[in-house]
């Protein structure tokens, strides 16, 4: 069980302006089921060690499950988008576009650090990882290269595993509990999967991170292997018709 009055009981605190859940529904050429469809949800949600309730994704080997069980997107990042993509129209005037569970002001990947804990509602999550975005981003918003955009940009997102199960709300408030590696932000982790890729000394650290979900810790170890940089084809591009 975490403490809930932080170190000191001098905590930083946001809040949740809006919490999203979907359905898994079928998305791109094939039909594939994909849950990033998500709409704001009114009342409380419970969510449990591998979600929320009522909450679904399509691929379950890639999305959602202990390390991705909720989806947190900055809406700070959405008037970027908006300027960046004007032929988008009013896509970026809501949040939701990410697929994302969590939305809010104020914590964005520069400021959320690998293996925060933050008490959200009534429940206690921690941040395993950022987000790798794939090919439905790309038939999400009708921009082609869309996930692409967002691996470069280092505006993912990030998970949350479930420490302590709970109930959560639009307008909770957001309050960081510990933060375990205060050198590891998830700006920083993406910088060295994303731009400065076979830095060894990084990857190294990386590889031993605490509260780093094992899939990422072992894509730095085999980095090191290999000295090469993993295929991200088939996850950044809408695969062909079949």
């Amino acid at each position: 069980m975490i403490s809930r009055e932080g170190k000191g009981g001098n905590c930083a605190r946001w809040q949740l302006l809006t919490l999203l859940t979907g359905r898994a529904k079928p998305l791109g050429p094939n039909g594939e089921l994909s849950g990033i469809l998500k709409q704001p949800c009114s009342g409380s949600v419970y969510i449990q060690k591998d979600g929320i309730r009522g909450d679904e994704q399509g691929d379950r080997l890639r999305h959602g499950g202990l390390e991705k069980a909720v989806h947190h997107y900055a809406f700070d990042h959405y008037a970027a988008w908006r300027t960046n993509l004007r032929e988008s129209g009013d896509l970026f005037e809501r949040p939701g576009v990410f697929g994302e569970n969590f939305s809010s002001l104020g914590l964005t990947e520069s400021n959320v650090y690998v293996g925060d804990i933050f008490l959200v509602g009534t429940a206690v999550l921690q941040v395993p990882q950022a987000r790798q975005p794939c090919w439905r981003l790309n038939v999400r918003t009708s921009v082609r290269d869309m996930a692409t955009k967002v691996q470069a940009s280092g505006w993912t997102g990030w998970y949350y595993r479930v420490i302590d199960p709970g109930w959560v709300r639009s307008g909770d408030e957001i309050k960081l509990l510990q933060r375990p590696n205060p050198d590891w932000s998830l700006q920083k982790l993406l910088h060295f999967l994303y731009r400065e890729r076979m830095n060894q000394a990084a990857l190294a650290e990386i590889a031993n991170l605490l509260f780093l979900s094992q899939s990422w810790r072992q894509l730095a170890q085999t980095r090191l292997k290999r000295s090469a940089i993993e295929d991200w084809s088939k996850r950044l591009c809408i695969p062909e018709r079949k």
